[in-house]
């Protein structure tokens, strides 16, 4: 039986950083977090600091980076974030991730709930994308799943977008399927040269469908992953996922 190549995994640790900030003793642990999934054989991990630092703060992005170096040089540091606002690209340039994922959000956000509008951020984006590539730093777009600009965010310089995935998400909830749409954004993209990641509301019932769609490099989860892991345990989650990534 063969199987595409498989789909990476990298583990948003948000929610772990949100835990432990609602006490001021440390636990749960982000990098204690960390080691878990990647001993149980996540490819990476993501995180995404926001000004309020509500969940994850620039110490865990700083701590996280040198932990990754001295114990899991292979593994994938993706930092998501709005360039935009302050201290992010400051905090990316003195890590140096594998992957700068670039998300809309604006700072009150609750979660990212939109990908970039190309035609009217082309021009503040491209010092960014500018400035990450000199830096050696892969870039990723946060797009919604629309074939029409893939072509302009290959032009601008991303090397992927990552799809947002929450209204497929939310489409398998209520019993619509929209799986379509995304595997045409997914072909646009691929077409115009840029890998394709994918993020957001992915869980264990909807991601095998997903990943039926030829070619996804990476896939970026956290709250369901760590809602999943209070019931069965953190490394057995990780296994749950990667067992659903290697047959799709």
């Amino acid at each position: 039986m063969t199987h595409h190549s498989t789909t990476h995994l990298s583990v948003n640790l948000n929610r772990v950083a949100l835990l432990r900030n609602s006490r001021n003793i440390g636990i749960p642990s982000v990098l204690d977090a960390a080691r878990t999934v990647l001993n149980a054989g996540a490819y990476g991990v993501t995180v995404h600091p926001r000004p309020d630092q509500r969940h994850i703060k620039p110490a865990d992005v700083y701590e996280l980076a040198a932990m990754l170096k001295a114990e899991y040089p292979t593994a994938e540091y993706n930092i998501e974030g709005n360039p935009f606002e302050s201290q992010f690209m400051d905090l990316v340039s003195a890590v140096r991730p594998t992957q700068c994922t670039l998300v809309p959000d604006a700072p009150e956000a609750f979660t990212s709930d939109h990908g970039w509008d190309i035609a009217s951020d082309r021009t503040r984006l491209m010092p960014i994308i500018e400035q990450l590539k000199a830096l050696e730093i892969r870039v990723s777009l946060f797009m919604d799943a629309l074939p029409e600009p893939m072509a302009e965010a290959k032009a601008l310089g991303a090397d992927r977008v990552e799809l947002y995935t929450e209204p497929y998400a939310t489409a398998c909830r209520e019993g619509r399927d929209v799986l379509n749409q995304y595997a045409i954004a997914a072909e646009a993209a691929q077409l115009a040269g840029l890998g394709v990641n994918a993020g957001h509301d992915l869980n264990l019932q909807n991601l095998a469908k997903f990943c039926t769609i030829p070619g996804i490099l990476e896939v970026s989860i956290g709250h369901a992953l760590m809602a999943e892991a209070l019931e069965i345990g953190l490394f057995s989650t990780v296994k749950a996922y990667l067992e659903i990534l290697s047959y799709s």
